[in-house]
């Protein structure tokens, strides 16, 4: 076991070891080595899940037992990168309102055991978190944020902590192309919502004692954040799909219907497919570098392979711009893979390399469009259609088609009483709709960092760490 995943150690005390002894073997043991200590670890198991496992050891010599508690112990603190406080942030209303009770039985007793303070703050309304981080939290007492609950519970942190950051920092993030100040806390979401997209695609899985033992060992995972601007106004920030059209129409749908819980988005799926509403308007988008890959290399993003973004100076002949009729417009920041959608919207997307991929799909027979959300299930390659297209890009824009109104009695009236009609369809981002539909996007390298290390490879099973140290024996000692 690598030093950088084992969660705590400390000295077996009597009553722990007689709660262990159970047969004539155990007892025996005890009687011949009576000092014992337990290490407790991250174990594997199936489908990237960790699970904290125990082992005692027991010797017959009392020094050399607290020598090796004293040792484990001073390896760890020379650990910086693990939390020893954290700030949580609890959604009891999330999902199946099980967030608190998912925290208090799963994930508390991992920090107890780890020695993390923790202040908990059960939100009380929507964007309480959002507002407490943006103005009352003192973030100086903390080494990270936590949240239990979904997407959206992850959404309020995420505005909350970079508004922050921004505001410390004199940033205007109304000013599209500012140059926005990476925060230094890191995020830890414990997935406990209607939708847990974030959590699955840079851990694997939504599982919370996973996610609690990747807080608890200090992972860090840098990610791209898109900022999202209208004119020169802010409108939110997108960690992983903004949608337009298809995906759009099925979150405004949705919102009707939150009663209906999770299920809301099964039955608004089936109502927007078969409207099969298309949009006519002008995607412009600046390309990524031609080093960082493209969006059909089959090069998966796993944990370790963090690119370093070079900046480049923006050159308006760089940009391309395309016209047409679109079912979906859609920007990955990363797979949005999920339980669902085992390989996401765009599987080869990555996490951290300060691009986003742009999937247009123009508008087709419900027949092929059909084929194409079918494949997002499969293996299939979902952009092998002609009806699709996709790019890899750092900015994009986009422009509705605005249809003149004129009505017969204003025929011989100036142009200044011309009206526009209003445009149709919304964009969903990250859950949310947006206020506008003519949007300018930014993809921001590296804004925020989580406690996650993103998706193991099966054959990792050692830490991902700059220096891993082990722990040497001192002396044989009795397993």
């Amino acid at each position: 076991v690598e030093v950088c995943e084992i969660v705590a150690v400390r000295k077996t005390e009597d009553d722990d070891q007689d709660a262990a002894q159970t047969g004539k073997h155990q007892k025996k043991t005890k009687q011949l080595y009576p000092f014992a200590f337990t290490v407790s670890y991250v174990r594997r198991t199936q489908q990237h899940q960790w699970r904290c496992s125990e082992v005692t050891f027991h010797c017959d010599n009392q020094a050399l037992c607290e020598e090796w508690v004293q040792v484990t112990n001073e390896q760890l603190s020379l650990l910086t990168n693990r939390p020893k406080s954290l700030l949580v942030y609890i959604n009891p209303f999330g999902g199946k309102r099980r967030g608190k009770r998912i925290y208090e039985q799963k994930v508390a007793p991992m920090f107890r055991l780890a020695g993390i303070a923790t202040t908990v703050i059960v939100t009380e309304r929507a964007n309480h978190a959002e507002d407490h981080l943006k103005t009352e939290a003192n973030l100086d007492k903390y080494d990270g944020v936590v949240c239990v609950g979904g997407d959206g519970m992850f959404s309020e942190v995420l505005h909350g902590l970079v508004a922050r950051t921004q505001n410390d920092h004199g940033v205007d993030q109304n000013q599209p192309d500012a140059e926005l100040v990476p925060c230094s806390l890191r995020i830890g979401i414990i997935p406990a919502g209607s939708t847990d997209c974030i959590c699955f695609a840079t851990v694997g899985t939504n599982d919370p004692v996973t996610s609690a033992l990747h807080i608890v060992v200090g992972d860090s995972q840098p990610m791209d954040v898109c900022s999202v601007h209208h004119n020169d106004v802010f409108l939110r920030y997108s960690v992983s799909l903004l949608g337009y059209g298809f995906y759009g129409d099925v979150l405004s749908d949705s919102e009707r219907n939150r009663w209906l819980g999770p299920a809301r988005y099964d039955l608004a799926g089936v109502k927007t497919f078969l409207s099969h509403n298309y949009y006519e308007g002008t995607v412009s988008f600046l390309p990524a570098e031609d080093d960082v890959g493209n969006p059909r290399d089959k090069l998966q993003c796993r944990s370790g392979n963090v690119s370093e973004e070079k900046e480049k100076p923006d050159d308006s002949s760089d940009w391309n711009e395309i016209h047409g009729k679109f079912i979906a417009i859609n920007a990955a920041n990363m797979s949005c893979a999920c339980p669902r959608s085992p390989k996401g919207l765009s599987p080869f997307a990555h996490l951290a390399d300060g691009n986003a991929d742009l999937i247009l799909v123009r508008n087709c027979s419900r027949l092929d469009f059909f084929k194409h959300l079918l494949r997002h299930t499969n293996k299939d390659d979902q952009f092998d259609h002609s009806f699709v297209e996709v790019h890899r890009v750092r900015k994009f824009r986009f422009e509705p088609e605005r249809h003149i109104l004129v009505s017969l009695e204003d025929l011989s009236e100036p142009a200044t009483k011309t009206g526009y009609s209003t445009p149709l369809g919304s964009w969903s981002c990250d859950g949310e709709i947006l206020p506008e539909v003519a949007i300018q996007v930014s993809v921001q390298c590296q804004l925020i960092r989580l406690f996650a290390r993103g998706i193991e490879e099966q054959q990792q099973q050692q830490c991902v760490s700059d220096d891993p140290c082990t722990l040497s024996a001192l002396e044989p000692i009795t397993d």
